[in-house]
């Protein structure tokens, strides 16, 4: 299995929950200087192969070349993780055309190169494949009061992206499902600031409110969004490609007497959704 952004945060989790499926892991990072360490530390845990792998998902060639590295050197590739994302903390009168392109290339274009490169390769030996991509909660909300146009934007992107491979790689028995995970205790999500104090850890008060809007009144561990990742690989979801996606919503239902979510603006226009199910 590959997984993109595996070296920390969320990705660090996936790859400890595959290697206790006994799963043999690339472990694809961007500039991190302790991947290699990670992945030996992993490997040495688990008692599985994991390997480390720099490569920019941004840059199409560049993806390419490292599937093509690691099936010669791991062997053939059954699944991939889309898991790299970046986001840029900004009121939106402050953004510019370089911070939509630095989020965007990742968030987005990173994705697609990605998931482009395992179609491709199974497709032309007629492989069945599995594609999980790491999209968000913001994929349909504007988590206020963080001012995070462009990510929240590039989590919507991502999702319909997901379904439109999804629909398109189906005859070739290629699944793309994503995960839209809620809060989870990373590093990211400590960076993350209030408006009125854009520090580089999160704002305490910040972070009391949101936990007090997941109904279990805490963020989730790495480890805990990681299992529906191994599901969506494995053949106990051979049936599942999106828009059957695991929506994993952090936010407690808010709604008005027509069913309709009292909270947040994007989704006044329409009944809301199982918030906190599982697909």
């Amino acid at each position: 299995v590959l997984v993109t952004g595996g070296n920390r945060g969320l990705g660090v989790g996936i790859v400890e929950a595959l290697a206790q499926a006994n799963a043999k892991v690339a472990m694809i990072y961007n500039s991190a200087k302790d991947a290699h360490d990670v992945a030996k530390r992993l490997s040495e845990k688990w008692g599985t192969e994991i390997k480390a792998y720099q490569a920019n998902v941004g840059e199409s060639d560049k993806i390419r070349a490292v599937f093509t590295q690691v099936e010669q050197e791991m062997g053939p590739i059954h699944g991939v993780v889309a898991n790299s994302g970046i986001s840029v903390v900004k009121p939106a009168l402050e953004l510019n055309a370089d911070d939509f392109k630095k989020v965007f290339d990742v968030n987005v274009l990173g994705v697609f190169n990605t998931a482009q490169a395992a179609a491709d390769l199974w497709i032309k030996r007629k492989q069945p494949g599995s594609i999980v991509v790491i999209s968000s909660m913001s994929d349909t909300i504007v988590n206020s009061p963080i001012q995070q146009v462009f990510y929240n934007s590039s989590k919507g992107a991502v999702s319909n992206l997901t379904r439109c491979l999804a629909a398109e790689w189906a005859p070739n028995q290629i699944r793309v499902n994503n995960v839209c995970p809620g809060f989870i205790e990373t590093d990211q999500a400590r960076k993350l600031t209030s408006p009125a104090k854009q520090t580089m850890h999160m704002d305490p008060e910040l972070r009391k409110n949101q936990s007090a809007e997941v109904p279990l009144g805490r963020f989730s561990k790495p480890w805990e969004q990681a299992g529906q990742v191994v599901y969506f690989l494995s053949k106990y979801s051979s049936c599942k490609s999106s828009p059957s996606r695991a929506c994993i919503r952090a936010k407690r239902a808010r709604t008005d007497d027509h069913g309709r979510c009292s909270r947040f603006a994007c989704e006044q226009t329409r009944p809301v959704r199982a918030l906190t199910s599982t697909a």
